[in-house]
C-alpha cells in the first residue's frame, strides 16, 4: 500500500504566505508524478499545480505566480510554497501521488487534507 501524508497548512492573513508539505511512502517502484488540489467548502475538488519526477512543473492559472511546487525525489516528498495568499485560495488542501506499482501504473493515492484558511 501507499501512505500519503500532508503537513502544513493553518491559518495566514491574506498577502500572506503557508508552506504544505507531503510525503510518500510504502510500497511503490517509482513516482511519476506529485500534485496538490484544493477543496473549498461547497465546491468541487480542483488542481492547483503538480510536478512530475523530471522536474516539469504545471500551474493553474489561479494561482501562477503566487504558488510554487517543489519536489524531493530522493524523499520522495513534495511541497508547496504559497505565497500571496487570498481569501479565496481558503480550502482544503490535498496531496495526489501518481506511482508505479509492480509492473502496472500510473496509480493515484491521496492524503487526508489539510486545512488553509486566509482571512481577509
Amino acid at each position: 500500500q501507499v501512505q500519503v501524508v500532508e503537513s502544513g497548512g493553518g491559518l495566514a492573513q491574506a498577502g500572506g504566505s503557508l508552506r504544505l508539505s507531503c510525503a510518500a511512502s510504502g510500497s511503490f517502484r517509482s513516482i511519476f508524478a506529485m500534485g496538490w488540489y484544493r477543496q473549498a467548502p461547497g465546491k468541487q475538488r480542483e488542481s492547483v499545480a503538480f510536478i512530475s519526477s523530471g522536474g516539469h512543473t504545471n500551474y493553474r492559472d489561479y494561482v501562477k505566480g503566487r504558488f510554487t511546487i517543489s519536489m524531493n525525489n530522493a524523499e520522495n516528498t513534495v511541497a508547496l510554497q504559497m505565497n500571496s495568499l487570498k481569501p479565496e485560495d481558503t480550502a482544503v488542501y490535498y496531496c495526489n501521488v501518481r506511482v508505479y506499482r509492480g509492473l502496472g501504473g500510473p496509480y493515484d493515492y491521496w492524503g487526508k487534507g489539510t486545512l488553509v484558511t486566509v482571512s481577509s
